[in-house]
């Protein structure tokens, strides 16, 4: 399942992947797998990018 809410948090952010990824600890290529629905990442990364995008848990992670 894509993450449509984190890019949309990411890109409200004014953020590119590349810059989000610098923030949080991890290549581009990670958050453009997370945003694709390709990768699953652990808890501690789901929570450094909610801190980085100013969001919770709840907005960018939990499935409706």
């Amino acid at each position: 399942m894509k993450n449509k809410k984190m890019k949309i948090a990411r890109i409200e952010s004014d953020l590119s992947q590349e810059q989000l990824a610098e923030i949080v600890g991890v290549t581009r290529q990670t958050i453009s797998l997370i945003e694709s629905g390709n990768y699953n990442p652990s808890l501690k990364l789901c929570i450094e990018i909610c801190k980085a995008l100013n969001k919770s848990l709840n907005d960018l992670f939990w499935e409706e």
